[in-house]
C-alpha cells in the first residue's frame, strides 16, 4: 500500500468513527381518547387502522357519569382495543378521595386481565373558572395525592395523571410528588413531546393531537403493544 494510500485509509476509518451512532426509533402504539363529545365511534376501523387502546371518559366532579361511557366502552371491547375510563376533576367543588369514589363506581375501576388500563385522572385547566380552580399550590398537591391515595387503596393501582407542562407547573407549583407512582398522561400538540413536567422521567402516553380520525383525541403509548398489554395487566 502506497504512503498516500495510508494516509487515505486511516482518514477514513477517522471519518467512520466520528459519525453519530444510527438513531433508534422507540416502538410506540397508537391509541385515541374519547367522550360523550364523539356519541358513534368506529372502534372496529380505530382497530383496523393500528389503534390498540383507548382511554373514555366515565365521570366529572361528583355528579356527571359520560351518558355515552358504557356503550363506548362495549364498543371498545368488542373491537379488541385495550381501554379504560377517565375523571375530569373539579377541585374546588368536593375532595378528592370523594372524586376517585364516584369515579370507581361508575366506570374508572380496574382489573388485571390485561385489557383495562388504569384509571386516568383528568386535572388541567379549569373550563369555566379560576385556572386553578382558586387552590393554591400546596392545596392543589394535597387534593391530588387525595384522590391517587383513595384510587390506589381500592384498586392496588396508581391511577395515569393527564395535565399538561403548563398547567402542572402553574398550579402545583412543579411537583414531583407523584413522579414514582403515577404514570404521565402529557398533552402536548407539537411535533416534539417538549418539556416533561413535575421530574417524570419520561411519559407513559403522549396526547400529541387534539383530533383523531376516528373521534377524540390521538394518544401514543411510550413502549410497543407487549409493554401496554403489561402496563393493563400489572
Amino acid at each position: 500500500m502506497k504512503p498516500s494510500s495510508i494516509i487515505y485509509y486511516f482518514a477514513l476509518l477517522l471519518s467512520v468513527d466520528a459519525l453519530p451512532a444510527p438513531l433508534i426509533k422507540r416502538s410506540t402504539v397508537q391509541g385515541f381518547d374519547i367522550s360523550n363529545y364523539q356519541p358513534t365511534v368506529d372502534f372496529s376501523s380505530a382497530y383496523a387502522s393500528g389503534a390498540r387502546f383507548v382511554i373514555i371518559k366515565a365521570t366529572e366532579g361528583t355528579t356527571y357519569v359520560d351518558p355515552t361511557f358504557s356503550s363506548h366502552y362495549t364498543g371498545a371491547t368488542n373491537a379488541g382495543l385495550i381501554r379504560g375510563g377517565y375523571h375530569f376533576a373539579h377541585p374546588d367543588e368536593s375532595s378528592g378521595s370523594t372524586q376517585a369514589t364516584f369515579f370507581l363506581a361508575h366506570g374508572g375501576g380496574w382489573s388485571g386481565d390485561g385489557i383495562t388500563l388504569p384509571g386516568m385522572l383528568d386535572i388541567e385547566y379549569n373550563p369555566s373558572g379560576a385556572t386553578c380552580y382558586g387552590l393554591s399550590q400546596s392545596a392543589m398537591v394535597s387534593w391530588v395525592q387525595d384522590f391517587v391515595s383513595t384510587y390506589h387503596s381500592k384498586t392496588t393501582r396508581y391511577p395515569m395523571i393527564y395535565s399538561t407542562n403548563d398547567w402542572w407547573s402553574q398550579c402545583t407549583g412543579e411537583s414531583s410528588a407523584f413522579h414514582t407512582t403515577c404514570p404521565l398522561v402529557l398533552a402536548s400538540y407539537n411535533s416534539a413531546i417538549g418539556t416533561i413536567p413535575g421530574d417524570w422521567p419520561y411519559q407513559t402516553i403522549w396526547q400529541y393531537a387534539d383530533s383523531y380520525a376516528y373521534g377524540g383525541d390521538a394518544d401514543r403509548f411510550n413502549g410497543d403493544l407487549t409493554q401496554l398489554t403489561k402496563f393493563a395487566t400489572g
